[in-house]
């Protein structure tokens, strides 16, 4: 592989599809493990140099980021714009529609020439915008092979897979690249955002967008500008039917956590999976994620180690998830009215923070 990249030959393998049902329909295409290694190699040169670019408030795929710091940061900044709480303030939720299987790669492409032209010098420049090229307008639709049900591949929305659109659009759900690609792309949004139309509470998590401001006529007015934005620069738009307008008092759901100027919540989607699964343990059945799909599995009787196992790492993820947000009282109730039989096998420690087997 090493020859192939020196000498420019090297050529991208077939990739797997197949289709994934949580949380919902969602085509995917893997790349082969070399590609994967390619990829990570493009992005370890890249990365250092746009992350000096990127605006803070940009929270998806990237270090030292995620779904808790965007949290966090929403929160603090909730906590500024109400003056502690005393003032009226709003919120904006907006999402893009379709969004990778709608970038423009031709665009995506002059971004990121320009961009290396400006941070790399003399051979590794030409390198890197070689490999670039070749990363970015590789097709997996010509080169594929289908794992798993094929049937749920065509339950993916006409829009939302790549079959549909033309060979100009889209990147694979399922890369290091297409997702680092993606900030970079998006990337021209946020210094907009944040330079021209001088929104001081603004952040994006991959195409789920939030503005807050003590002005919902400015929020509207911030929300036709970035529309027109998208549409003129980027060839996107947001979604028509997607906008959320409402008081920061009521909580932003933004995600997966209910964020509110005092405390943070859990959805209710989430609480309502996990007190799923619990039931369907109680009634001898194991919900696992298998053949990119949920399955229903009989339990043992009793339950086995592995079995046992399974659901206690689950258990404790979403108890991970709760631990960051204001439910003490939530975690204790799930634990009493819903575990059920499993309060044989597990055992609370931490004020409800996570379980343990009991031996």
């Amino acid at each position: 592989m090493q020859k192939q990249l020196h000498k420019h030959t090297y050529k991208p393998s077939r990739s797997i599809c197949f289709a994934v049902t949580y949380p919902k329909v969602r085509e995917i295409f893997a790349a082969d493990f070399k590609d994967r290694i390619v990829h990570h190699l493009l992005v370890s040169y890249l990365e250092p140099y746009f992350e000096k670019r990127f605006i803070y408030s940009s929270f998806a795929c990237r270090k030292e980021k995620g779904t808790l710091c965007a949290t966090k940061y929403i929160q603090k900044c909730l906590g500024k714009v109400t003056k502690n709480y005393t003032k009226k303030v709003y919120y904006g939720q907006f999402d893009i529609k379709s969004f990778f299987t709608s970038i423009d790669k031709k665009i995506l492409e002059e971004i990121l020439v320009k961009n290396i032209q400006k941070g790399f010098k003399n051979n590794l420049q030409k390198e890197l915008i070689w490999l670039t090229k070749v990363i970015l307008n590789n097709d997996p639709t010509v080169n594929f092979t289908i794992r798993g049900d094929s049937n749920l591949l065509k339950q993916v929305p006409a829009h939302k897979s790549l079959f549909n659109v033309s060979k100009s659009k889209g990147l694979p759900i399922g890369n290091l690249t297409s997702q680092f690609f993606a900030n970079v792309y998006l990337n021209e949004l946020d210094q907009y955002v944040k330079r021209e139309l001088k929104v001081k509470y603004y952040s994006r998590y991959v195409d789920d967008i939030v503005l807050i401001s003590n002005s919902i006529k400015e929020i509207k007015q911030w929300r036709n500008k970035i529309d027109i934005f998208l549409k003129n620069r980027l060839k996107l738009s947001l979604h028509p039917k997607k906008d959320k307008f409402g008081s920061v008092y009521s909580g932003i759901d933004f995600v997966g956590y209910v964020i509110k100027p005092r405390y943070i919540l859990s959805r209710n989607r989430v609480v309502g999976n996990l007190k799923n699964k619990l039931k369907l343990f109680n009634q001898g059945l194991l919900l696992v994620s298998q053949n990119q799909k949920q399955t229903v599995l009989p339990l043992h009787t009793p339950p086995s180690k592995e079995e046992l196992s399974k659901i206690l790492a689950m258990i404790n993820s979403y108890y991970g998830h709760f631990r960051h947000v204001n439910c003490f009282n939530l975690r204790k109730e799930i634990y009493e009215n819903h575990f059920g039989i499993l309060k044989e096998y597990l055992e609370p420690l931490g004020q409800y923070s996570y379980f343990k087997l009991i031996k």
